[in-house]
């Protein structure tokens, strides 16, 4: 299926590509969370017409999440989660358990953007993890995780 990207996507392009990708995704992802719309003559002369409004609000929204990154970057979490002797967890910390202290400190994070690329933590110590704020601004956060 082709469609027009309305904002930029990770992986896909930017703000205004044409771009081809399966019919599930189109359907399923990128139309209903308004991130593209399909690529008929209307709908790209609609585009042309608004283009200029959603660079603005592109870059707007980049702003907004480089400020954040900004203070959010560096930041220290300590999660405390029972533990056998020997490190292990009972149990894990999650990129939802991350998020829940973040918003804690104030900073609204959505868990599926906290990137955990070994996974779950499972033992105790210090992890640096990114959060992904928008497609172009990452944050890195270290994440202590403490038995008790």
């Amino acid at each position: 299926m082709q469609i027009i990207l309305l904002e930029k996507v990770a992986n896909l392009g930017d703000l205004g590509e044409v771009v081809k990708v399966k019919d599930g995704y189109a359907r399923n992802f990128l139309i209903p969370q308004k991130k593209a719309k399909r690529a008929t003559p209307a709908a790209l002369a609609e585009f042309e017409a608004r283009r200029a409004e959603l660079e603005k609000a592109q870059a707007e929204k980049l702003a907004a999440a480089q400020s954040v990154a900004e203070k959010l970057e560096g930041v220290r979490l300590a999660i405390a989660r029972k533990s056998a002797m020997d490190g292990r967890l009972f149990g894990s910390v999650t990129n939802h358990d991350v998020a829940e202290a973040l918003l804690a400190l104030g900073f609204t994070v959505d868990k599926g953007h906290v990137r955990m690329p070994e996974g779950p933590l499972k033992t105790t110590g210090e992890f640096p993890l990114e959060v992904v704020l928008h497609a172009d601004v990452l944050a890195t956060v270290n994440v202590t995780v403490t038995g008790e």
